[in-house]
């Protein structure tokens, strides 16, 4: 990942108030919704706290396992830096969004979990030696157990009209990784290379192979947080 990389990420996350909207009778502004957000979550799932073993990571390689969980998904081909990638951050909050609306009108109120995302190419080389354009990724939002897929398709009918037609592209599916070895990145986006190579290094001196997706899970706000701060969980299926 590039610097570009990091300005198209930082730049989805600052149109924060732009596009996330909750889909209850009031429209929040952004002042309003982040203090909504202070008074919900003391009565709401938080998967980063529930699941804070899926959520946390090592600055050093370690092996684990993860069973399957559900997520909203999203998947497209480009550059991470163009508009077809932040269309669809803006798309799959949306609908996160209007999943968590539901559920908040149903006694079930949840945080919106951290965004997530696979990548991969189609070739033997690495990322840096592809062209962006060839790059393919899936975004993630995990979604709570009590998320049913009748939920997910009543929201996608409740935001449609104002987050577009893509949401209709959004699938509501399982994902069981099993064995990863997952390390965690601090830095710039554009800086992960030597870190996935130090979890590579481990994948090999431990006699395992990748099997599976990158994966990567984005725990820092890039609204608040400098470059060198970012917090990413790196992970890799292995066998």
């Amino acid at each position: 990942m590039d610097s570009q990389t990091d300005r198209a990420r930082f730049c989805c996350f600052t149109n924060f108030s732009l596009w996330i909207d909750p889909l209850d009778t009031e429209t929040y502004s952004i002042t309003v919704l982040l203090t909504d957000y202070r008074n919900y979550t003391m009565n709401s799932l938080n998967l980063a706290t529930s699941d804070r073993d899926y959520y946390s990571a090592k600055k050093t390689p370690e092996l684990k396992t993860f069973s399957k969980r559900m997520y909203l998904a999203l998947s497209g081909i480009g550059d991470p830096s163009g508009p077809e990638f932040k269309n669809a951050i803006q798309c799959l909050y949306a609908l996160a969004y209007g999943v968590r609306s539901i559920c908040k009108q149903q006694a079930s109120n949840f945080v919106v979990p951290k965004l997530e995302a696979l990548w991969w190419v189609c070739s033997e080389n690495h990322f840096s030696e592809i062209p962006k354009s060839q790059w393919q990724w899936k975004l993630l939002i995990q979604m709570p157990e009590f998320v049913s897929s009748d939920i997910v398709e009543q929201a996608k009918m409740d935001v449609i009209k104002k987050a577009g037609e893509a949401v209709k592209e959004i699938g509501f599916e399982s994902l069981s990784e099993g064995s990863c070895v997952q390390i965690l990145h601090i830095g710039p986006y554009s800086e992960e290379l030597p870190t996935i190579q130090t979890m590579k290094a481990f994948i090999s001196e431990h006699g395992l192979s990748e099997h599976g997706l990158h994966h990567e899970i984005y725990l820092s706000d890039p609204r608040k947080s400098p470059p060198e701060r970012l917090k990413t969980i790196l992970r890799q299926p292995v066998s």
